[in-house]
Parts: structure tokens; C-alpha cells; sequence
């Protein structure tokens, strides 16, 4: 009974560490819509200075993941995940400042960008810091239990945010938006001020790049994945209205609602069955939901690819991070997380601006054809690892 009452307190604690997630996640929701709608109609720049600011921000979070891992490793989880939420704030004030009237479109634009840099940072450090805390209150048993979790936090904040930032762009103006997105994050941090410590695990540390030998498979699988959210994320709402459909702003708000539902049923199944088999059906669901966004006739159409691409998505990192905590010990566990969503994040910073260019040339319904040509190579190297290790990518 003891134990039984420390695993459901674990759980719950690992649950107010979901929710500072998510409000630290809107701030990064409610830009992301925003920023390339803000470059392209507000300071009249072209798809790919739009691209390029939403992608940005993942470039930094990928050159900052190794450090971030390290910190975590050396100095806690709680520790990381606080410094986290104070960069997203900083971050916010310097994207606000950007929408001083007096500033020149060339500096607006420079300036927006530093924020965006700043925000990465902060994504990397938070993230890295919630997951490795969240597996040193619920054990490594429970990783993809976790990691589950996590993705609930993150896409239910884009299913909300979304709509939400859209409507305070048209609404108060990007301004009052980034304001908004300052605050969050500070509500998050008070949320988890109170919650116990996890002492960082001892032991003979390893280079980066050592570890990134042994975790590519799952993570070249979850990058190839996440091009078809980046794709989604970045020029979803551009593509409406470029087609002249309503719905502009429900694009994040299918995919997160998706991306939940799948997570909030399915996320035992990682730690219950093994991540390659989860991995190969997201990943065919997924590639169904982008092809279907390139080829739609209408908008309730694409709603629908919205929601496939959520469905698939979704799964996809709980079962590869679940094959990942296998492969290290737990000493090393936050520097192969942090290298592990750095292939995520990668994906994020190229998609934008290669797809931008895209867009401007072939439609913006094209960039969803990249989407699910990357989700279908994805499902090839799922398979392929699935065929040699039978359960696991090793």
C-alpha cells in the first residue's frame, strides 16, 4: 500500500508539472500562428522571412539541447525547468518590443527574431528539465507513461493556443499577444515552486556525440515525423486563407485535439507492447493526414487532415523516447533526451523556411506533400528497426 501511494503521489505531482507545461507551452502556441502572419501581413515581408521566424526559434533549441541535457544531469530537473520558464517570459518582453511603432520593418524584424532565438533557449532548458524530473518522481519504468504526459502538456497548449493567439492578434494586436505570453510562463513557475527536488544521478559522463551514436535510429524517425506538424504549424493558417476558407485559426486546434485524444488512450502503450510498433502505426495515420491536407477539395477536408496528422503525431516521441531511456543509464538520461527532441527540433528549424520557399513558388498546399513524403520515409526506418531488433531500435 505504501508504494501504491507513492507512485499516485509521484503521479500527481508529475501532473502539476503538465500544467506549468502547458501554460509554458501557450507561449509558444499562441506565437507560433501569429509570428508568420504578423511578418507577412504586418510587416510585409515574404513566406520565407515567415518561415524563418517560426523555425528560428527550433534552431536554437537544437544548439542548446546537448548543453541543456548536461545541465539537467549535473544540476537537477527542477533546477533547468525553472530557468526555463523565466528565459519564455524574457523571451515574450523582447518579441514585444518588436512591435514598437517607431522601429523600422528591419529592425522590428531583427529584434523578433533575437526573441524568437530566446524562446528556443527557453523551450530546450524547460523541456529537458520537466521530463528528466518527471521520470526521477515516477521512475524509468514509467518513461513512456512520461513522455506521454509531456506531449499532452505541449499539444493540448497548441490545440488551445492556437485559435487563442490568432484572436488576441486580430483582436489587441501582436503587442498585447506577446504580453500574454510573458505572463504565462510565470504562473507555471509559481505552480511548481512547491514540488520536491529529484537529485541528479551519479556517474561517468560521456561526449554528445557518443550518445547521439547511440539514440539516431529513434531520433532520425522523430525528426522525419515532426516536418508535418512543422508544415501544419508554420503555414496551415496562410493556406486558408490563401483559398479564401473559414476556419483559418483551427488548424493547431484539430491537430492538438487529436494529439491529446490518441495520448490521454493510448499512452501505456510504449511501456506495455514496445515504441517501434506504436511508432510504424502513428507514423502510417500520420502520413494519411498530410497527403490528405495536400489534395483537399475544401476546408472541412483539411480539418480532417488536421486531425489525422494529430493522430499520428502523437504517439511517435512517448514510443521512441520509451526505446531511448533504454539505451542509457540513468546518469546520462538528460543528455540523451536533450539530444533525442534535438531531431525534433531540427525538423522544426528546416521545415519552416525550405517549405516557405516552397510555398511561394508551387502553393502552399505543396508543403503538406513534403509533410507526408517525410512521414512515409519516417515509417520506412520504423519498419526497418522494427524488422532487425523485433521490439526495440537499437
Amino acid at each position: 500500500m505504501p508504494d501504491v501511494e507513492q507512485a499516485d503521489r509521484a503521479y500527481r505531482r508529475v501532473l502539476v508539472l503538465t500544467a506549468a507545461l502547458f501554460l509554458s507551452y501557450l507561449t509558444v502556441a499562441m506565437s507560433l500562428p501569429a509570428v508568420p502572419v504578423h511578418v507577412v501581413h504586418g510587416l510585409g515581408l515574404d513566406n520565407a522571412y515567415g518561415g524563418l521566424a517560426v523555425g528560428i526559434a527550433f534552431l536554437s533549441t537544437i544548439l542548446t539541447r546537448g548543453r541543456a541535457g548536461t545541465y539537467v544531469d549535473q544540476l537537477g530537473g527542477k533546477h533547468c525547468m525553472q530557468r526555463g520558464l523565466l528565459i519564455y517570459a524574457a523571451a515574450s518582453l523582447i518579441c514585444l518590443l518588436a512591435s514598437w511603432p517607431i522601429l523600422p520593418v528591419s529592425a522590428s524584424y531583427t529584434v523578433l527574431i533575437i526573441g524568437r532565438l530566446l524562446l528556443g533557449i527557453g523551450e530546450s532548458v524547460a523541456n529537458v528539465g520537466m521530463i528528466s524530473w518527471s521520470i526521477g518522481l515516477m521512475g524509468q519504468a514509467r518513461t513512456g507513461r512520461v513522455m506521454s504526459l509531456v506531449g499532452i502538456g505541449m499539444y493540448g497548449a497548441y490545440a488551445a493556443g492556437g485559435p487563442l493567439g490568432l484572436a488576441l492578434l486580430n483582436g489587441l494586436g501582436f503587442a498585447w499577444l506577446m504580453g500574454a505570453c510573458a505572463i504565462l510562463p510565470l504562473i507555471g513557475l509559481i505552480a511548481i515552486y512547491w514540488l520536491p527536488a529529484v537529485a541528479p544521478h551519479v556517474g561517468q559522463r560521456e561526449f554528445f556525440w557518443r550518445i547521439i551514436g547511440r539514440i539516431w535510429r529513434p531520433g532520425a524517425t522523430l525528426g522525419l515525423q515532426g516536418v508535418g506538424f512543422a508544415s501544419l504549424g508554420s503555414f496551415f493558417s496562410l493556406y486558408f486563407l490563401s483559398r479564401g476558407w473559414p476556419y483559418a485559426g483551427l488548424g493547431l486546434t484539430f491537430f492538438g485535439g487529436g494529439f491529446v485524444v490518441v495520448r490521454l488512450f493510448c499512452g501505456h502503450l510504449p511501456d506495455r507492447i514496445g515504441g517501434t510498433p506504436v511508432a510504424i502505426v502513428s507514423l502510417v495515420v500520420e502520413a494519411c493526414g498530410q497527403y490528405l491536407l495536400w489534395l483537399a477539395p475544401g476546408p472541412d477536408s483539411a480539418l480532417a487532415g488536421a486531425l489525422l496528422t494529430g493522430f499520428g503525431c502523437s504517439m511517435v516521441f512517448p514510443a521512441m523516447g520509451a526505446e531511448v531511456g533504454k539505451l542509457v543509464p540513468p546518469h546520462m538520461r538528460g543528455t540523451a533526451f536533450g539530444g533525442f527532441a534535438a531531431f525534433q527540433d531540427l525538423a522544426y528549424a528546416v521545415t519552416g523556411p525550405v517549405v516557405g520557399l516552397l510555398a511561394d513558388r508551387s502553393g502552399y498546399a505543396s508543403v503538406f506533400l513534403i509533410g507526408g513524403l517525410a512521414a512515409t520515409l519516417a515509417l520506412a526506418i520504423a519498419v526497418s528497426a522494427h524488422q532487425r531488433t523485433g521490439t526495440a531500435v537499437a
